[in-house]
């Protein structure tokens, strides 16, 4: 009986507590050179550490995020969300954003706040992912750190790189572009559209979307693009690699610098 009742107001000051938090899917930007990633490390400064820092300063208390993946050293983020939960009659949702904005660095921004059911998850919630990575072939100040500067003689035939990026359109095992020692269950990945784009004479964008990407994934797609462009080995080769679930001979993993997480999409989030 003791035992019971015991229970009884264990569950029910649950309860109480949880009607006294909510959770916040918070949308944000960030440029990743100065930072070791997304998450925290002992002995590099991260951006997870960062936005958690300053929010346990607004609050007054130790505060927890959860992002909606793991970004690399120098990679960036057009487009990010991460889930908190957070006492909902402390602030309203713009003056969150006003604190945020006002205690971390340039180099991170805060866009917008949804409040959202207590289960939602950041991470897995996610439906798809979409990543751009730039490229720029004549030396430019204003893009260091931001694009990845391809030091080649020739800049690279777009219809080859084409060729190549839609190749991945036809599989959905990619344990060829998985980095080595990659602890996961499964390499299946549905690729929802892989594509170069033009932006001017000296400058190119790749474009990929999935509703999952393995380590390095993505570095390695744009390195087998360029390798492939520029006569390292032909498509045939990664055809190959895909249909037999091996690596390339000469895997390429690109510079952090082009890489950009550039939109996240979620079923109870509009658009």
């Amino acid at each position: 009986m003791i035992r019971n009742s015991l229970l009884f107001c264990i569950f029910r000051e649950v309860i109480r507590l949880r009607k006294m938090t909510q959770r916040y899917l918070i949308e944000l930007a960030y440029d990743g050179a100065s930072y070791a990633g997304w998450q925290i490390q002992s002995n590099a400064i991260t951006i997870q550490e960062t936005i958690e820092e300053a929010l346990s300063k607004i609050y007054s208390q130790k505060i927890s995020i959860i992002g909606c993946g793991r970004t690399d050293a120098g990679v960036h983020a057009s487009q990010y969300y991460m889930h908190v939960d957070l006492d909902p009659n402390k602030y309203v949702d713009d003056f969150l954003l006003y604190k945020l904005n006002g205690l971390t660095p340039t180099s991170i921004g805060f866009k917008k706040v949804h409040r959202v059911d207590m289960e939602a998850h950041a991470r897995y919630d996610a439906v798809s992912r979409s990543y751009e990575y730039y490229v720029h072939f004549q030396k430019d100040p204003f893009l260091v750190g931001r694009s990845y500067k391809y030091n080649q003689t020739l800049i690279p035939d777009v219809a080859v790189l084409s060729d190549a990026a839609k190749v991945i359109l036809d599989y959905s095992e990619f344990f060829t572009f998985c980095k080595a020692h990659t602890q996961v269950d499964h390499y299946k990945c549905a690729i929802k559209q892989s594509y170069w784009e033009v932006l001017d004479e000296d400058r190119l964008v790749y474009h990929v979307t999935a509703n999952r990407f393995l380590r390095g994934m993505v570095r390695m797609l744009v390195g087998m693009c360029l390798n492939v462009a520029n006569g390292k080995y032909p498509l045939q080769d990664v055809i190959d690699a895909l249909d037999k679930q091996k690596r390339l001979e000469f895997a390429w993993s690109v510079p952090a610098e082009g890489l950009y997480l550039s939109k996240i999409e979620y079923p109870y989030i509009d658009q």
